[in-house]
């Protein structure tokens, strides 16, 4: 039945109320198909939280608030537009679902976030996914659908596209001169998270402008340090651009360097020394074997024989390691020890000739 034959019935059989009635039919309609497509919702939400599938969560959860306020609109244009005669132009709809659409798009886009954020819990340490590289890729997609919809409204609402972005384009110069500094920390920041020489988390330091501590956050025109002192550092983007950094955070192991030195009156023992001394380094259940490992005597200095020992701990922690390098300097000065040996330390040995004095 067309919409005038319906209205023709209406008024045969309600009469002076028809205005009255067709008002509640609309908003009663309208509810019962939002009450109905909540129940939907519901539902599907039920059945695709049990799949493992990051996406359809995301695409549901994305669509369901602009759904209900596409069915809100949709009575209120039938309302407006048919029973208070007062005509609505096609461009304001054109514009609702634009803005409908790029809502939906950039709440996904929010969720697939999220979700491949927590993902990373029940992924291997080689499988996991960058965070800094995932909101990156977010922040542009969302910029990049801002942009978009912005363009489509003006289009929709007659204003030349072209000249925008003609003006854009002249405008752009001027503000890249006026904002030169700001754009610098904002590429900086696309370098950071396209590189990723670091990541939230990590500890990193840079002799070139005396930085270090553990970065907190990357935003697109600075980055957030804390220092080891619990100060906050802020960093402009662009100087990481013309300086090196450092990141021991992803070092593979950790290195112990240390000199030990001898007194010359233990010299025979050195040999043996230093041969148990790799032996025990070797056997050592926290030592890298397979990395380089070398105990060898390294000099004659004034006071004492010296030797060395050059290894790598299987840890990178920072605690643990110094609990591992203490364990090894109380062994080797066992060792020593054992061997009836002691550690030497700063002495002069003053010589002094007899001398004859004559009489005169």
């Amino acid at each position: 039945m067309e919409l005038t034959n319906f209205n023709q019935w209406l008024e045969t059989n309600v009469g002076d109320n028809l205005f009255i009635f067709q008002m509640f039919l609309a908003v009663f309609i309208t509810l019962l198909i939002n009450v109905i497509w909540r129940r939907v919702y519901l539902k599907l939400d039920q059945q695709l939280k049990k799949t493992k599938n990051e996406w359809d969560d995301a695409i549901v959860i994305a669509v369901s608030t602009p759904i209900t306020l596409l069915i809100w609109g949709a009575g209120a244009w039938i309302i407006i537009n048919e029973l208070l005669n007062f005509p609505l132009q096609d461009k304001l709809r054109a514009v609702f679902i634009v803005v409908l659409i790029s809502w939906s798009l950039v709440r996904f886009i929010t969720n697939a976030e999220q979700n491949l954020i927590n993902s990373n819990v029940h992924r291997s340490e080689d499988k996991k996914l960058d965070k800094s590289t995932i909101e990156a890729i977010s922040k542009l997609l969302r910029v990049s659908v801002t942009i978009t919809t912005l363009l489509l409204i003006l289009q929709n609402l007659g204003v030349s596209i072209s000249a925008v972005l003609a003006f854009g384009g002249i405008g752009g110069i001027a503000i890249g001169f006026a904002a030169k500094d700001l754009l610098a920390n904002f590429f900086g920041g696309l370098i950071i998270y396209l590189d990723r020489p670091f990541a939230v988390g990590d500890w990193i330091r840079s002799n070139d402008r005396e930085i270090e501590g553990t970065v907190e956050n990357i935003g697109w025109r600075q980055t957030r340090i804390r220092t080891f002192d619990k100060r906050p550092l802020y960093v402009p983007n662009a100087i990481f651009n013309s300086i090196t950094v450092e990141n021991p955070s992803r070092m593979s192991n950790r290195r112990i360097y240390e000199t030990f030195g001898i007194r010359y009156d233990d010299i025979s023992q050195t040999e043996n020394i230093v041969r148990q001394v790799k032996e025990m380094l070797i056997g050592h259940p926290e030592i890298d074997s397979n990395l380089t490992l070398i105990v060898n005597l390294n000099q004659f200095s004034d006071s004492s024989v010296d030797f060395f020992i050059y290894t790598f701990t299987k840890t990178t922690e920072w605690i643990k390691f110094h609990e591992i390098k203490q364990d090894i300097l109380l062994k080797i000065a066992h060792i020593i020890e054992i061997n009836h040996a002691e550690m030497a330390y700063p002495t002069q040995r003053l010589q002094i000739e007899d001398m004859q004095i004559e009489d005169v």
